[in-house]
């Protein structure tokens, strides 16, 4: 996050663009929230991993409060840090912030949408003066084929399309790609894959777009790794990790609890056959 094309901003020697706050995530917040509500134009940001979001809490509730257009920028978003172990996996920080009135969480699936979140967080700012969250990961992503910066503006679209959808899969962030990786091996079943980077953006579009996507009578099952909680809105059945996480290698991790091919087939089978609520809640990861 630190901005290579300028200096440090010190007293003094106000020419620099970073500020360097230390280990204070909750003034680095307030900090930033002043910047913006001082009308300057300036769009600020910061950034931390996404855990220690919770020490800056107030200042994020505070941002949507006041109409701060403040960019909250962070990492490490779930138990795919690995080896930092449970203090360090946010596996309920993301659905919290989700229920901040005016507050846009933003967890993108590969570059387009990092590009296309930081495209909406801007245009949130200086067009509306309102504060954006965006979750981001640790590990590297794959570019999914159909990805796309501009609809993730629409909060969902579709990665994965076909008429007459048997199945829904709905993720964000990393599991998107896992989503597109159990659809595949569903030989014979038709899937449509739904990237769902923004539940905010999503609940202001039209519903017949909304509708149309997330098609009525059809079975869908959220992925995502945190807690289930909230996915009731869009999904029948959730996999998620309504557990603390564990300190291992990222890739292990995300193995131990659940966020794999064959046991999100295997939630899946047990969707279209009729199964709702948590099928998957990553206490398996805990044996």
């Amino acid at each position: 996050t630190l901005m290579k094309c300028t200096g440090d901003f010190l007293k003094g020697s106000y020419e620099g663009r970073n500020f360097r706050f230390g280990i204070r995530e909750f003034g680095m917040g307030a900090v930033s929230n002043a910047v913006s509500l001082h009308k300057t134009g300036l769009v600020p940001y910061c950034a931390t991993f996404t855990i220690f979001s919770d020490y800056m809490r107030n200042s994020i509730r505070l941002a949507a409060l006041a109409q701060a257009g403040t960019i909250f920028v962070t990492t490490h978003d779930s138990i795919a840090v690995g080896e930092d172990g449970p203090t360090h996996q946010p596996i309920e920080t993301i659905p919290s912030l989700r229920m901040i009135p005016d507050l846009t969480v933003i967890r993108p699936a590969d570059c387009n949408e990092t590009s296309g979140a930081y495209k909406v967080a801007v245009e949130k700012s200086k067009l509306q003066s309102m504060p954006t969250f965006l979750a981001l990961t640790r590990q590297a992503l794959p570019n999914l084929p159909n990805s796309s910066i501009e609809n993730v503006e629409k909060g969902a679209y579709a990665v994965v399309e076909c008429e007459d959808p048997e199945l829904i899969l709905i993720g964000t962030g990393s599991e998107v790609s896992l989503c597109v990786d159990a659809a595949k091996e569903m030989s014979g079943k038709k899937v449509r894959v739904v990237s769902m980077p923004c539940w905010e953006l999503f609940r202001e579009q039209p519903a017949s777009y909304r509708d149309a996507l997330l098609t009525k009578g059809v079975p869908k099952m959220s992925v995502e790794a945190a807690v289930t909680m909230g996915w009731g809105e869009f999904a029948d059945a959730f996999v998620g990790i309504n557990v603390f996480g564990a300190s291992a290698p990222g890739g292990t991790c995300m193995e131990k609890f659940g966020f794999n091919v064959p046991n999100v087939v295997s939630c899946a089978e047990k969707c279209l056959a009729g199964s709702t609520g948590i099928l998957s809640d990553g206490s398996q990861g805990k044996h």
